[in-house]
């Protein structure tokens, strides 16, 4: 179980070094071809800085792009004010980041749940600031650096599930849909997460393409989930997973379709009776927001 961090309370320095826990972190100034990792103490003499460890995520980071980031960061954010804020005051663009408590796990042996989870809270943060969606949150500013105006907005670290009761409060916790969008499957904060994400949605249409739900045809998923998952191991990543990894992933794809998806328990006809069901009710949706807009269009150009 990982330990929880200590609380800082001091001015901004004191706690930073608490709260910061890269020991080699990547860092530049404005030059990011000149990117390297260095020391910690000299890391911390740039302007920007890596934001995580690789093992670990502590900090979320949202980039607002606007020249009211900093009111953006604070504006409504009762119960989940960022812990630092740091602004551009040469254009009011602001980085905001908000400090876990009990660090999250993102090595090859992490739980997916839990970075799922830290997936969704940090896209929830962005859409409380309207945050840019381009941003990586690979590099931070540097809230020791002189370059940029910075300060703590609130002094205790955050629970995961506190960030998300307070997220879905404000109404502002991406939708379930959203974990099947390509930026939530591109945004894993691990390779594992990434991995899951990608075989599984491949799956889902493999069982739609089988007969039935017999043994064999059992079989032949779990075949095809091994396969695409190593195929997209060697595809995704520079540096793969090791094979064992994958071949867990792939049985727990595996297991959680044939013995808990309505997919496969209520057999071929039934699936593909749904997935008919479905887009046809998603092209009615689509038909009466288009018959909505146009309407309104029609309206506005008689009431002229």
């Amino acid at each position: 179980m990982t330990e929880k961090i200590a609380q800082p309370t001091l001015e901004l320095p004191r706690a930073f070094e608490a709260w910061y826990l890269p020991q080699r972190p990547l860092c530049c100034d404005a030059d990011y071809s000149l990117l390297r990792r260095r020391s910690r103490a000299e890391a911390l003499k740039h302007t920007h800085i890596e934001t995580n460890p690789s093992a670990l995520v502590n900090m979320l980071v949202v980039d607002i792009d606007a020249a009211e980031g900093r009111a953006m960061a604070l504006w409504e954010h009762q119960g989940m004010m960022p812990n630092l804020v740091m602004e551009n005051p040469a254009n009011g663009h602001a980085h905001a980041a908000w400090v876990l408590a009990a660090p999250v796990c993102r090595t090859d042996m992490a739980r997916l749940k839990p970075l799922k989870l830290a997936r969704s809270v940090t896209e929830g943060l962005r859409r409380s600031c309207d945050g840019d969606t381009g941003y990586a949150g690979l590099l931070m500013k540097n809230p020791l650096s002189g370059a940029w105006s910075s300060e703590i907005t609130a002094p205790d670290a955050y629970a995961l599930d506190q960030l998300r009761a307070a997220l879905e409060e404000h109404g502002d916790m991406p939708p379930a849909s959203w974990k099947r969008t390509k930026r939530a499957r591109t945004q894993g904060l691990g390779r594992n997460c990434t991995l899951f994400d990608e075989a599984r949605t491949d799956a889902y249409r493999y069982v739609r393409k089988l007969p039935d739900r017999t043994p064999e045809s059992g079989e032949m998923l779990r075949e095809h989930v091994r396969a695409t998952c190593h195929q997209l191991n060697a595809a995704l990543f520079a540096d793969p997973l090791p094979a064992r990894e994958v071949e867990d992933i792939a049985r727990s794809i595996h297991k959680w379709i044939t013995t808990r998806s309505r997919m496969w328990r209520d057999g071929a006809v039934a699936c593909e009776a749904t997935f008919i069901a479905m887009q046809s009710a998603r092209r009615l949706k689509r038909t009466k927001k288009f018959n909505e807009k146009f309407e309104r269009y029609a309206q506005e150009v008689l009431e002229k």
